[in-house]
This record gives structure tokens, sequence and C-alpha cells, in this order.
């Protein structure tokens, strides 16, 4: 299943810390980029969760750090789809500067489907068959 989307960035000021490297937190944000341009490139972007009543909140998120960024340094953020449960997705991440192609970071979310109220649902195959498809 690991059919990886690919983002480019670069790192912004306010996203480095008094160390000069880039806030480890920010690496979340960063996977969510990567996530979100996963899902629209699948035409499955944030309007059509919303058409459809759907969300997907983070149930966990974990991150290893390899390599510090710095600001302005080009990052490159691959996300894939891990697997796909009964009602949740797992995606995984790679956080690379470019060029030299040096591995910053490594890490997975995961989330469950659920209705505007909250309530889990079951994952859509439509979207499965999508998000598994080469």
């Amino acid at each position: 299943m690991a059919v990886w989307h690919e983002q480019k960035l670069r790192v912004r000021f306010e996203e480095t810390d008094t160390m000069g490297v880039v806030y480890y937190g920010k690496y979340l944000t960063w996977f969510e980029v990567g996530r979100v341009g996963l899902m629209r490139d699948h035409g499955f972007g944030y309007e059509e969760w919303v058409r459809r009543g759907m969300q997907f909140p983070v149930v966990q998120a974990h991150a290893d750090y390899m390599a510090p960024a710095r600001f302005d340094d080009e990052i490159l953020v691959k996300t894939s789809v891990a697997s796909i449960g009964n009602s949740s997705l797992r995606f995984e991440n790679e956080v690379y500067k470019a060029p030299s192609m040096t591995l910053l970071a490594t890490g997975h979310t995961v989330h469950v489907t659920t209705d505007g109220k909250g309530r889990k649902i079951p994952f859509p195959q439509d979207l499965k068959e999508i998000l598994t498809s080469p």
C-alpha cells in the first residue's frame, strides 16, 4: 500500500526555536500538510469530507527525530497510507532535508472516521479503494 505522496516546503522562521532549529512539534504540522495533500491529490479534499459529514480526528501521533532542520531549509515531506481499518486510517511520514535527502524524522498518525457529532463511523469503502489503488 506504500505509494508515497511528496510535499515540498521551506522552514519558516516562526518554526524554529531559540536554538535555531525547527521546534519538534512543527513536524506534526508537516505530517498534517502531507496527509491533507495526499487526500486532496486522491480527490478527497476537505470540501469532500464536509460534504459527506465526515471528520478524521487524530487519536495517535508519534515522531522519531534523527537530524535538525533550520530556517529556510528546503524540506520534503513524504506521506503514505499504511493501513485502513474498519473505522481508522494510519499514515506514515518521512521528513527529509533537500536536496541532500538527509532523513530528519519519521512518524505516523492514526485517525478515526467520525460523523459531524464525533461518533465513530465505518471507513467509506469507495475511499478505501481510492487510497489503496496504485
